[in-house]
């Protein structure tokens, strides 16, 4: 697996991708957009930092080829995710890697606004003894307002409320019963602008909170409040603020992110001189946090080209090694029933339902049920089918999922059942996992059978009449095609029965067309799996 570094990546890093096995490195630090679009079809992976910018252009010149790109830290507004997500490119970052720097550069901030620190460095160091100028207030006591409570933002809140200040939060995905453990109190976006000495936001860049911070929310705020933004650029409308604090409504704000990054000469914020703290993006620049995101990054390659985990995506769900060694056979079977449908499909599809049963409803089945899309829409679509873009192509196409779980037991330990409507019919397919990792069909409309999914099958339905198995045998035979297995279902004596057919090759259209011939045979389709 090629993987190309375009913002540098810490040593340790480095070191661990170049000594794992499978894996070239390519390291080529400021490359162009130009540059990037030329050469991104010669790698399955790409670890950029906040300086490139992967866009829809980039990922479809990689032609199918780009299988990963990871974010070595938090934000990734510098990846288009859609056009990730549409061409089955998984996208994944290290959200834990750099929080306790970033969490502790706010309260750093915090402090310096507060006893105005950078302004009275300036100001000594120019000659001048301002002991009057420079009064500070405390934070002892303040209540401090954070927007957002992620892994930073609870950071925040811990060391911000050692200092003893009152904390509390929006967070329109968080319980209250979750920020109450915490002894954080969940209120509204207005009543944390009307009630907070102090604001800080800790929310990803997206429509929703883009200038989700300006003239508007100031109007609501106290005044002499405090902002800090080192979440992302763009969340707090840089004109808004440079007006607010020339105004006085703002005493004081703190960046380390910006809406254009190199800061532009024009920028407002840079025609404040008292107030203010600006610094360059320092959120995640310590040494420990940049062998931190570089080591766990290239860990998190490591496993997605040796072992295909992904860790901490963030367009499809993420599996941990544990989850992986005990999910994998269940991942298989999903995905292999999917096929299944998908290969023996008629008509236009309009519901997927998957169903678990016993001891595998119990685990993520979120990420089962996309497997079965994986395999059923790999034989239906004509672009490769991923974990990733499997849903967004099922939502596309207008085809509804739906997922049922029951702890109860019946014939099996563990069941799956995927039943796939049609505007011609509706088929079910059930696979179990026996013995820990031997995934086998068990039923086909609601016929039992007992089929190994594995390399080449025929699949025949035909009516249940003497001598049909031994004319199908002798028509294979006589064409030199091998077979290694045959399982045999009916409903009732003399009705429908199916065959499944395990074959060592592939069978030709010319043989499959002899085998429809034989008297009492009603379809039959050939049928193929990967052997892994």
């Amino acid at each position: 697996m090629k993987i190309l570094i375009t913002d540098g990546l810490a040593k340790q890093g480095l070191e661990l991708l170049r000594a794992a096995e499978g894996i070239e490195v390519d390291e080529r630090k400021g490359i162009s957009a130009d540059e990037l679009t030329d050469i991104i079809k010669d790698y399955e992976g790409i670890v950029v930092r906040s300086a490139t910018k992967v866009t829809k252009e980039i990922i479809e010149a990689s032609c199918g080829r780009l299988k990963i790109i990871g974010r070595a830290g938090i934000g990734i507004d510098n990846i288009d995710l859609d056009a990730a997500t549409r061409n089955g490119v998984a996208v994944m970052n290290t959200p834990e890697s750099n929080s306790i720097t970033t969490a502790e550069h706010t309260i750093t901030l915090l402090l310096s606004l507060a006893r105005r620190i950078p302004q009275a460095h300036s100001s000594i160091k120019s000659g001048k003894w301002d002991r009057n100028k420079y009064k500070g207030v405390e934070v002892y006591g303040k209540t401090i307002g954070l927007v957002g409570l992620g892994n930073i933002g609870k950071l925040v809140a811990e060391r911000a409320m050692g200092l003893r200040m009152k904390a509390i939060a929006y967070d329109p995905y968080l319980s209250r019963e979750a920020a109450k453990k915490l002894s954080i109190e969940l209120v509204s976006l207005d009543d944390l602008f009307r009630r907070s000495d102090v604001i800080t936001v800790h929310t990803p860049l997206t429509d929703e909170t883009r200038d989700l911070v300006n003239s508007e929310s100031f109007a609501k705020m106290k005044e002499g409040v405090i902002v800090i933004n080192c979440a992302r650029g763009g969340i707090v409308n840089e004109a808004d603020m440079a007006e607010a604090l020339s105004e006085g409504k703002v005493g004081g704000a703190a960046f380390d992110v910006y809406t254009s990054e190199p800061v532009n000469s024009d920028n407002p914020l840079l025609s404040i001189d008292e107030n203010i703290v600006l610094t360059p993006h320092l959120g995640a620049s310590t040494e420990e946090a940049q062998i931190k995101v570089g080591t766990t990054m290239a860990q998190q390659l490591i496993d997605f080209a040796q072992k295909g985990v992904v860790k901490n995506a963030v367009n499809m769900p993420s599996l941990t090694m544990e989850q992986l060694a005990v999910m994998k056979p269940y991942l298989s079977i999903c995905e292999k029933i999917g096929s299944l449908h998908g290969q023996l499909c008629e008509g236009a599809v309009r519901t997927i339902e998957v169903s678990y049963e016993g001891d595998v409803a119990a685990m993520d089945t979120g990420y089962l049920t996309v497997s079965v899309l994986k395999g059923f829409l790999s034989h239906i679509m004509d672009i490769s089918v991923t974990h990733v873009n499997a849903p967004s192509i099922a939502e596309e196409r207008k085809i509804k999922v739906v997922e049922s779980k029951s702890a109860a037991k019946r014939q099996y330990t563990n069941l799956i059942t995927a039943m796939v409507t049609t505007r011609e019919g509706t088929n079910e397919i059930s696979g179990s996992v026996f013995g820990g990792n031997d995934g086998r069909i068990v039923c086909v409309n609601e016929v039992e059978i007992d089929v190994v999914p594995k390399g080449f099958l025929l699949v025949s339905n035909n009516y249940d009449r003497p001598g049909f198995i031994g004319s199908m045998c002798s028509v294979l035979g006589k064409n030199e095609v091998n077979i290694s297995r045959m399982h045999l279902g009916r409903k009732s004596v003399g009705g429908e029965a199916i065959v499944f057919t395990n074959v060592d090759i592939e069978v030709s259209e010319e043989v499959i067309r002899e085998i429809a011939a034989i008297e009492n045979i009603i379809s039959v389709t050939q049928v193929s799996f990967s052997d892994e």
